[in-house]
């Protein structure tokens, strides 16, 4: 299965667009043993509209044209399922032996998703209560897909 990153807001370069990028090319090198590629990070600009509500719904209308045809979607949001790093590498394994191909992993903007995209998506997950800025939510992300796979292929990086 292919997993891929939607973000609204660009990481600069600097010491957490170096980390997040380490962890994803972990992920890359190490997930074909477990049948997970690595696809792509896909960046948009924060939209520029006055209201919340139109900047939330232009920035899902992004991630929609990104998003490939029968692709699962999981958003990163506060409020979604608390999982610990087993259960979220146990549902990325479910949804591979799911034979689903694709699937893309969006984290909103600084207004957050839109209400529309939580019906269309397949599982919400929360990396924690508190709010995080963007930066280290892509670095999160990112070192959970690497724990991920070396947990589904018994690796000793994850120790309970």
């Amino acid at each position: 299965m292919r997993i891929g990153l939607f973000a609204v807001g660009r990481l600069k370069s600097g010491p957490e667009k170096d980390l997040a990028s380490r962890y994803l090319e972990r992920f890359a090198k190490a997930g074909p043993a477990v049948s997970l590629e690595f696809s792509r990070v896909i960046e948009v600009n924060e939209s520029r509209a006055s209201s919340a509500e139109t900047r939330k719904r232009e920035e899902a209308g992004l991630l929609e044209k990104n998003l490939a045809e029968g692709a699962l979607l999981v958003l990163l949001d506060e409020r979604g399922k608390a999982m610990d790093s087993p259960a979220f590498a146990s549902l990325l394994g479910r949804f591979r032996d799911q034979g689903k191909r694709e699937m893309m992993i969006a984290i909103g903007g600084a207004d957050g998703l839109d209400p529309a995209l939580y019906d269309r998506a397949d599982a919400i997950v929360n990396l924690g209560s508190m709010t995080w800025p963007h930066q280290l939510v892509r670095i999160l992300i990112a070192e959970q897909l690497y724990r991920a796979v070396t947990i589904l292929s018994g690796h000793p990086y994850h120790r309970v």
